[in-house]
């Protein structure tokens, strides 16, 4: 199988991916890089959706240390406390419903993001403030096995995926989609030899889909 995702999740994905008894190939599609921002005054709790939030936020997160923190998944909350933070909530990966269990009494909300990300619902009786701390900046695609089971986390990566694969003229029939989301899945167009999305939105379900599919996967024949 394949994993395009940024590191650390790269390696982190591909250290479990191994544990289940996969052949991992790929290299990262994006490179993290922290952006520059201004901490606002004041704010009742942090929203987190992504570890690199809490990665590259730099110092100024410091000035949140007392503060609650909801975040999306595991490895968010684990590196929001390495960072010195309480988290308050872990979610299982899926955004809005982290947002749906912010308590009434944190009606100021600072959420720390990626320039590209999934934009919220209106709150009611709570204001949220974003402030861009990352962004993922693409590479070129690798080299790929022949045909391969390709492991997908985010729809911008897929959509680049895509991207690099008409670049490169590789043949969609060849390679098969395991996608963290149905949201991720979408984004993949059609043309490919399979899509499917995990069970729930975390690294387990989508490398646990990833090897289920790794069993079955007979890619087509001919082409380049």
């Amino acid at each position: 199988m394949v994993i395009l995702r940024p590191e650390p999740g790269w390696s982190a994905s591909a250290t479990a991916a191994h544990t289940l008894g996969l052949e991992v190939a790929g290299a990262p599609l994006f490179e993290i890089v922290p952006v520059a921002w201004d901490a606002p005054g004041e704010v009742d709790a942090l929203l987190l959706g992504s570890a690199n939030a809490a990665r590259c936020a730099g110092r100024a997160l410091a000035a949140y240390a007392g503060k609650p923190v909801y975040a999306v998944g595991e490895a968010t909350a684990a590196a929001t406390r390495a960072a010195g933070l309480v988290v308050l909530v872990t979610g299982d990966g899926d955004l809005a419903e982290l947002v749906a269990a912010i308590e009434p009494a944190h009606r100021r909300i600072l959420r720390l993001c990626g320039r590209d990300r999934t934009a919220l619902a209106p709150l009611h009786g709570h204001e949220v403030i974003e402030r861009t701390v990352y962004e993922a900046k693409a590479r070129p695609l690798g080299e790929l096995p022949r045909s391969a089971v390709i492991a997908l986390h985010s729809p911008r990566a897929t959509a680049h995926f895509a991207a690099e694969c008409a670049r490169l003229t590789l043949p969609r029939a060849r390679f098969a989609l395991a996608a963290l989301s149905p949201a991720v899945a979408a984004a993949a167009g059609r043309g490919w030899a399979q899509v499917r999305s995990a069970a729930q939105p975390s690294d387990a379900a989508l490398l646990a889909l990833a090897r289920e599919m790794c069993k079955t996967f007979v890619p087509a024949v001919g082409g380049p």
